[in-house]
């Protein structure tokens, strides 16, 4: 669009979610709400998944999710009912049998701004007793072909 500035991803090609914050999205302070956030965040890495293959079919046909077992969001500026944000996203790393980790990116096209930085690691749950699963082979492909270089990957332990 016009007037926007040039976006600087940490990461290349990410998988992108365009937001509008509505009234809805806002808290007394005038600002998008940080529960908001953490929608926007699970959102995008839905829409993700699903632009890869992996559906919610998938994930009943294999009786296997991944569940987020820790965020860590920077809230590093405000976004404000109106405006427009770009939310990237990419698969930092997959060790190959339970866990998988995710990067965000929030930016404000109108002046370039990154507002949000955060990382997610999920696990292999079984849905039916929601115990941690090793991931069908399904996942594995497809995590493990959209694993992006260069970002903070898994913590191992």
């Amino acid at each position: 669009m016009t007037g926007e500035r040039a976006i600087e991803w940490d990461l290349p090609e990410p998988f992108c979610l365009e937001i509008t914050v509505s009234d809805d999205d806002t808290d007394r302070l005038g600002h998008a709400n940080n529960v908001v956030y953490v929608r926007w965040l699970e959102d995008v890495s839905w829409a993700h998944i699903e632009s890869l293959g992996m559906t919610w079919a998938l994930h009943e046909e294999t009786g296997k999710a991944m569940a987020i077992t820790r965020t860590e969001i920077d809230y590093l500026a405000s976004a404000n009912a109106g405006d427009r944000l770009l939310l990237g996203t990419w698969l930092t790393g997959y060790d190959g049998r339970f866990r998988s980790s995710r990067q965000f990116q929030l930016v404000r096209p109108a002046d370039g701004k990154t507002l949000v930085r955060a990382l997610s690691t999920h696990a292999c749950v079984d849905l039916k007793s929601q115990r941690p699963a090793r991931a069908p082979k399904a996942f594995a492909e497809i995590l493990g072909s959209a694993v992006v270089a260069g970002g903070p990957g898994l913590a191992v332990d």
